[in-house]
């Protein structure tokens, strides 16, 4: 995985490292990135005038097929934190999204992406949406 080029509409989502995300260290533990990888997505799609439940109501759903993430350096209790998102890849019936965890030093401290596959509500592969492919 290399470092992120990002091209597009990128959002910006800060939030604030919390003690229980910490390990035994007092640093993140490399676990809770995936969860800040889906804030930082749901608000790039809320950002772009399609929150989740939008696209959900449209008769779809987003599902994860692959996660991805390279530690550079460690975020810390209480530090500030922002989870960078964009668009990396559109195809017909999936995308790949791309994240960046900066410090506000801005030291980039994890890379990262989630591929996803747009599926029907009742699991049958789909094409994407209009409403999502002019995002992008």
């Amino acid at each position: 995985m290399s470092h992120p080029h990002p091209q597009g509409r990128i959002s910006e989502t800060q939030l604030r490292v919390r003690y229980a995300e910490t390990d035994a260290m007092g640093i993140v533990h490399h676990s809770r990135y995936i969860p800040w990888f889906e804030l930082g997505r749901s608000d790039w799609l809320r950002q772009a005038g399609l929150a989740y439940p939008d696209f959900v109501a449209l008769g779809y759903y987003l599902t994860v097929v692959e996660v991805g993430a390279r530690y550079l350096k460690p975020a810390v209790y209480d530090e500030l934190i922002t989870v960078r998102t964009w668009m990396e890849e559109m195809h017909s019936r999936g995308l790949r999204i791309a994240y960046e965890v900066v410090n506000a030093a801005g030291e980039t401290l994890v890379t990262g992406f989630t591929r996803h596959i747009c599926i029907t509500h009742d699991g049958r592969p789909a094409r994407m949406p209009e409403a999502l492919t002019t995002l992008a």
